[in-house]
């Protein structure tokens, strides 16, 4: 079963990335949902939702694939970054990382 969210629910205009001022705004509400739905793992798709979670402005090439615990509201949630879609579109031999990352959350699941 998989529940997908956006770290802000709109489109910033141009398709921007949203500020950090959005981030923030809307960073309750995400956090809520995961609350909420209680996931045995998080993937993280891209800069933008690794940055608003985990608070990590590494580059997203250096740390994707890599797992983080995120604390959300005394739970520790398993969580990985890894590549946006839209990031994969425009560099398609990018997409065997997300497909480690991919077996990796399915193994970590299954345990």
């Amino acid at each position: 079963k998989v529940y997908i969210a956006n770290i802000i629910p709109w489109r910033p205009p141009a398709n921007r990335r949203p500020t950090k001022e959005e981030i923030e705004i809307c960073l309750p509400i995400i956090l809520k949902h995961i609350e909420l739905i209680n996931p045995k793992v998080l993937l993280l798709l891209g800069s933008t939702s690794t940055y608003a979670l985990l608070k990590n402005d590494t580059p997203i090439t250096k740390i994707r694939g890599e797992w983080f615990s995120l604390d959300v509201n005394g739970k520790k949630i398993q969580t990985m970054p890894t590549f946006h879609p839209a990031f994969l579109l425009r560099q398609p031999k990018q997409k065997k990382h997300v497909w480690t990352d991919l077996q990796n959350v399915r193994d970590s699941i299954s345990k």
